[in-house]
């Protein structure tokens, strides 16, 4: 594995679902809204995940809330097809989860309690009285501040402080979701991490079924473009946050020459035309070069010891190079192969399970090159049922988020642990 980090504190469970030893509830999605079958308040869990197909925007929103709507529901993320009508289905979420904070972000792709989705939204619903969490929008990426970043933070664990949870410090983790062809995640997310202080952060960038059209992040009732939204949670559960990707360096190395770090595009890499570069150090002629390729041979950047994954997104008529993460001049790139991407991730959650214990939940950003690997090389299947079995719900991403970093082609997230039913606390 070329990459594994940890990023949160383990720490010890400070509450317990009482009686209950299955913490988390998937409930399938069902055509019509009324057909969930609903539990009473005292035995719901601390959190539930549900899905739901259906392509009808009021039909959708109702059905998610047939399945996660509670007394005690405090906060709803979900992640949602670029399919759907987004002005419909924006109202019809505001209209079917009155009072409840709802966060979100459109996809390449959905992670739902049956594995791999497609044109469809996934959600998770979060129990207020096991987790705190609050959202902001940031609307002009372009100009976000640290004073901006600090003033979000500051706010969000105002929001924390207040439910008296859980202490801040070492119980409370970020998220972020940022529009994924808004080319500005680097500079949000370092800005951000400096406010974060020592509160890990991971996230993804907003998709669109691979359409490179038009990506949007979900806040206060509405779809926006050009924006990010931050999500702070305050939890007494254990948890840990991770990272992890499953491509090795090779040995061959191109210098960016010429590149302009506004578009991400690489004009030049050892002082001739990039398309022809790049084609060169992964064996295949220009023409060849498409997602398949793009894929299965990404380019990586060595910092602090460990290889990021840097990956093409298009070849331009002039063979430059459009990447999906931030590229400059004077960089050095190394040609990069997989290993075993089921292993890698694999190798990750369970060793974040062995720390937290069985999961109430995991919730994942894979990129979507990920998963077009996956297709390829037909491991799809078994990458989906190991997602279904370890309780990920997520989305691909056009681009991922780990402390303050934008990377490609890795898996991150954050898996949350069960309350202590064995201790017999209330």
């Amino acid at each position: 594995m070329a990459y594994d980090h940890f990023g949160a504190p383990i720490k010890s469970t400070e509450v317990a679902l009482a009686a209950f030893a299955d913490a988390v509830e998937s409930v399938k999605s069902h055509p019509f809204p009324g057909s969930a079958f609903m539990k009473p308040a005292t035995t719901l869990p601390a959190v539930r995940v549900a899905s739901s197909s259906v392509r009808d925007p009021m039909l959708a929103a109702t059905n998610l809330a047939s399945q996660l709507s509670h007394e005690h529901l405090g906060c709803v993320l979900f992640f949602c097809s670029a399919e759907y009508d987004l002005g419909w289905l924006g109202e019809a979420l505001e209209h079917s989860f009155p009072g409840v904070r709802v966060c979100g972000c459109t996809s390449a792709g959905e992670i739902t309690p049956e594995g791999y989705g497609r044109g469809c939204i996934t959600a998770i619903g979060f129990d207020r009285r096991y987790f705190a969490i609050d959202c902001a929008l940031i609307r002009e990426l372009e100009r976000f501040t640290l004073q901006d970043a600090q003033g979000v933070i500051d706010d969000l664990l105002a929001t924390c402080r207040d439910a008296r949870l859980a202490p801040v410090k070492g119980n409370t983790f970020a998220i972020t979701l940022l529009d994924g062809l808004s080319s500005r995640e680097e500079l949000v997310l370092a800005t951000l991490n400096s406010a974060l202080g020592s509160i890990p952060q991971f996230g993804g960038s907003a998709g669109d079924d691979e359409r490179l059209a038009n990506t949007h992040v979900f806040y206060d009732g509405q779809f926006h473009t050009g924006a990010a939204t931050v999500l702070l949670v305050n939890t007494p559960l254990d948890f840990r946050v991770f990272s992890t990707h499953h491509m090795v360096e090779r040995s061959e190395k191109l210098v960016v020459t010429e590149a302009c770090p506004a578009s991400r595009t690489v004009y030049e890499l050892n002082a001739e035309p990039a398309a022809e570069a790049y084609a060169r150090a992964v064996g295949v002629d220009v023409d060849a070069l498409d997602r398949r390729i793009f894929a299965l041979r990404p380019m990586g950047v060595k910092i602090g010891g460990h290889y990021f994954v840097r990956s093409v997104q298009r070849v331009n008529p002039d063979k430059s190079l459009t990447f999906y993460c931030a590229v400059e001049t004077g960089i050095v790139m190394t040609a990069m192969a997989p290993e075993s991407l089921l292993d890698s991730v694999r190798s990750q959650i369970e060793a974040a399970e062995r720390v937290v214990g069985p999961p109430l939940v995991t919730i994942g950003c894979d990129c979507f090159l990920r998963r077009l690997e996956a297709e390829l090389t037909g491991e799809v299947e078994a990458v989906s049922e190991f997602l279904r079995h370890h309780k990920v719900i997520g989305f691909n991403t056009y681009g991922e988020q780990f402390d303050g970093m934008h990377i490609n082609q890795t898996f991150t997230g954050v898996v949350i642990g069960q309350p202590d039913v064995r201790s017999g606390q209330d």
